[in-house]
């Protein structure tokens, strides 16, 4: 697995390198955006791991273009920890993110989780009402219409479908979709649902994600 560390502080760039290598990854590493969008089209990483605030093309920006370009997992670093400011992370593309200061164990195991979202895996074919989801090609169909979703919208998106009906509580969904316990950030749920509305709901289709007040979330007509 191949990881690009994008900072513009040596010392971050030099202590996640060592310890991505120690724990058996190839590291790449980058000084602003610019370089970082190069070195991701000269050779494509597995993870991107991203600064926001950088001089010049902050992380918000290069966040856009990588996901213009692929589907690469991002995992962005701030050092603003506010809601708004980790939406704004998570719009531009980011699958997740993690406040400075942050203990290397910490990034290790979102890193952990974030790779192991993206294996490639057996193909399923998931339905529910017109809604169709392929796991092997990733592409996600509402009648006729092909949805372009991001990878986490995908993950959230697949969960539901493979529990059709069912109430899913916000903590069971934090733990599968992200695999770790966010420690109450619990906007990050509503940030992707909204997502993900957004786009099944296009051109007056009626909702299929229904909100459980109190409880979490379910699929159903």
């Amino acid at each position: 697995m191949r990881i690009l560390v994008v900072d513009d502080d040596p010392e971050i760039v030099s202590l996640l390198r060592r310890g991505l290598i120690y724990e058996g990854y190839s590291v790449d590493t980058a000084g602003d955006g610019t370089e970082a969008l190069a070195k991701a089209r000269d050779r494509e990483p597995d993870l991107v791991i991203l600064d926001v605030m950088m001089p010049g093309m902050d992380g918000i920006e290069v966040s856009k273009r990588l996901r213009q370009a692929s589907d690469v997992p991002i995992l962005m670093l701030t050092a603003k920890g506010t809601v708004a400011d980790k939406v704004a992370g998570l719009d531009s593309g980011a699958d997740d993110y993690l406040v400075k200061p942050f203990t290397f164990d910490e990034l290790l195991a979102r890193v952990r989780a974030l790779l192991r979202r993206h294996q490639p895996r057996e193909g399923e074919a998931l339905r529910f009402s017109d809604l169709s989801l392929d796991t092997a090609t990733r592409q996600v169909k509402r009648g006729d219409q092909l949805m372009k979703l991001t990878p986490q919208e995908f993950d959230l998106l697949e969960l539901f479908m493979r529990h059709p009906r069912q109430v899913l509580k916000r903590d069971m969904i934090y733990e599968k979709v992200w695999g770790y316990d966010f420690g109450g950030e619990s906007n990050v749920i509503e940030v992707y649902v909204r997502y993900l509305r957004s786009k099944l709901e296009a051109g007056g289709r009626p909702r299929l994600i229904q909100t459980v007040r109190g409880v979490g979330y379910v699929l159903r007509e």
